[in-house]
């Protein structure tokens, strides 16, 4: 289905997008929700590679792409995310230029 005629299901806030990508870490990693907190340094802490990392840029622009018309990540951007909020920050600033 095109993006154009996905319906609107309501605003993300800050809470939405991180509990979203808390269940996508978790998910592709195979690790307990738990231990996917904040300050959890991508790489070091819950030993996610470029490829997880990419796998979860897709998940993620995929899901709320389906809420948010034209939404789209950079792929470029995963270099500089080092933690879990990084990349909340991240997706929340898209969403916010993508209003």
């Amino acid at each position: 289905m095109p993006a154009e005629t996905h319906s609107h299901r309501g605003e993300l806030g800050v809470d939405d997008v991180a509990a979203l990508v808390v269940d996508r870490i978790s998910e592709l990693l195979a690790v307990d929700p738990d231990l996917v907190v904040g300050h959890a340094r991508l790489r070091e802490d819950l030993d996610a590679d470029d490829f997880v990392l990419i796998d979860l840029f897709d998940a993620i622009e995929d899901e709320i792409g389906e809420r948010t018309v034209g939404f789209r990540l950079d792929d470029e951007e995963l270099a500089e995310l080092v933690t879990v909020n990084d990349i909340v920050e991240c997706v929340v600033a898209r969403l916010a230029s993508a209003s």
